[in-house]
């Protein structure tokens, strides 16, 4: 899709409605009408406002979603109609591409290229991807004696809850809504309020594509309040999370308060990007290496922040990096003269900047970048950021910045690379740059992470599992083994 900057611009002038819940097919406010105020990343004046929801709209949504479900308009209707729903919902979302990703970008900051391919374009594949696959799975027959019949059936949960981050949310929100609806099940979306605006608009899409009343319904609001309401509801069957480690342990101890509900949790991470002498490509390395960490300000959650280099290369490898970091061009999300958008929220860059500071107060070297940017215009935009001289016991070099900050240290052996990029307690994400095969292999088994990606960065796609290990959390989106989250086994055993 050409991208026109009247057009966006056009787009961005347009009013925003206020963002409501969607329940039963309906937008609604709030049950006590409280709403919270949206506030723009790009110059840091409100948007709209946003439903402020609490337990009474999170038992609201379930009951509706439970009846749904249990009416069995939805989880028994012939999966090639539910194909067909689900694929009309992706032509929507199409459709509506570039006004999805302009009201993204005003909503979370993101670039708007990045915006535009990262979110609602990867939400409609990613809506297809399952949409094929439900009518070409089928049960099981075990091998059994002559007089019985064994039988395995993949049945839907019931009612699954999904709560969804404030970087990528309809890139995300599409790997766990997509499979949940194509196994059968109705689900309730609690979107971040730092981003829930195109959220609530694909669901809304979703009804118009036929998705019955109450099988998809969406409720914004604070985390303390809906996401501690869904944690604790005795009607949830499976809860899909992804974001922060603290956030994910509360929504575990909440599924131990409750109806032990399963939960799936896709967390932090501090990936690892070892580059050997021998990388097929430098330059390409380098490009990459920057593009890991500094697309979308660094807030991806496979974003390979700590950069570990062989010792003979290692300040030749980080000049190439400097280059394409001083090249990006930060600031407003929606100008296509710009490369980066800003920071989601004021947090995020106070977050960002702490860590700078502290890094340097530790005995780190700033390399490049390290200070906000454009604080005139209100908006949240940052420097992309190289420290170099990272030990592991700085702060830098084991917790999560979800900022453009890159923390660089050199490496000497094989096995030091391999115990500094297993040093941490995150296991999402890890890539490695070798032209050496078996070196690979030999990487990829050891080090310990979801996934490993070989002279590539971020070159897998919905056919590929996403899933960490260690602190990173458990279960996989993406690929077909994203649905066994949202199913169930059931085994008949028959007496013939």
């Amino acid at each position: 899709m050409t991208l026109d900057q009247s057009r966006i611009d056009e787009l961005r002038a347009q009013p925003v409605a206020p963002g409501q819940n969607f329940i039963d097919g309906q937008s609604c406010a709030a049950s006590d009408g409280a709403v919270m105020p949206v506030i723009s990343p790009i110059d840091g004046t409100k948007l709209t406002d946003l439903a402020a929801s609490g337990t009474a709209d999170v038992d609201r949504a379930v009951a509706t979603a439970r009846h749904a479900f249990d009416a069995g308009h939805w989880a028994e209707m012939a999966p090639v109609e539910r194909k067909r729903i689900l694929q009309k919902w992706a032509d929507l979302i199409e459709a509506q591409a570039l006004e999805l990703a302009v009201l993204g970008a005003r909503d979370n900051g993101t670039d708007i290229r990045s915006a535009l391919k990262g979110e609602p374009l990867s939400a409609a594949q990613t809506i297809r991807f399952y949409a094929e696959a439900i009518d070409k799975r089928n049960g099981e027959i075990t091998p059994t004696r002559s007089d019985v019949l064994s039988l395995i059936d993949r049945e839907p949960v019931g009612v699954v809850g999904v709560i969804t981050p404030w970087n990528f949310p309809l890139m995300i929100g599409a790997w766990k809504l997509a499979p949940a609806l194509a196994a059968g099940n109705s689900v309730v979306i609690k979107p971040s309020e730092e981003a829930s605006l195109s959220t609530l608009r694909i669901v809304q899409l979703a009804h118009e594509a036929g998705v019955p009343p109450g099988v998809l319904n969406a409720i914004t609001g604070r985390g303390i309040d809906v996401g501690a309401a869904m944690g604790l509801h005795m009607d949830i069957d499976v809860l899909a999370f992804t974001g922060s480690g603290g956030v994910g342990r509360r929504l575990m101890e909440y599924s131990a308060q409750s109806n032990l509900k399963r939960v799936y949790l896709e967390l932090g991470g501090k990936s690892p990007n070892i580059v050997f002498p021998d990388a097929p490509d430098l330059d390409r390395a380098a490009a990459e290496t920057a593009a890991s960490i500094f697309r979308n300000n660094g807030q991806v959650c496979v974003a390979a922040s700590r950069l570990i280099v062989h010792r003979d290369i290692h300040d030749d490898f980080l000049a190439k990096v400097r280059e394409h970091a001083v090249a990006l061009r930060v600031g407003d999300p929606l100008d296509l003269g710009h490369s980066t958008g800003a920071l989601a929220n004021a947090a995020q860059l106070n977050k960002t900047q702490s860590a700078v500071s502290r890094a340097l107060k530790e005995g780190a070297t700033l390399w490049t970048g390290g200070h906000q940017l454009h604080a005139d215009s209100g908006g949240f935009y940052h420097e992309p950021t190289v420290l170099t001289g990272v030990t592991s016991t700085m702060d830098i070099a084991q917790n999560e910045v979800f900022g453009p900050v890159l923390a660089a240290r050199s490496f000497e052996t094989e096995d030091e690379a391999v115990t500094i990029a297993n040093e941490t307690v995150y296991g999402l994400s890890s890539v490695v740059w070798s032209r050496d095969i078996s070196r690979a292999h030999r990487m990829s088994r050891r080090i310990k992470s979801g996934t490993v990606q070989v002279n590539c960065f971020s070159g897998a796609d919905v056919t590929s599992p996403l899933g960490g290990v260690k602190q990173s959390g458990n279960g996989s989106d993406r690929s077909l083994h994203a649905l066994e989250k949202y199913e169930n086994l059931k085994a008949t055993w028959i007496q013939l």
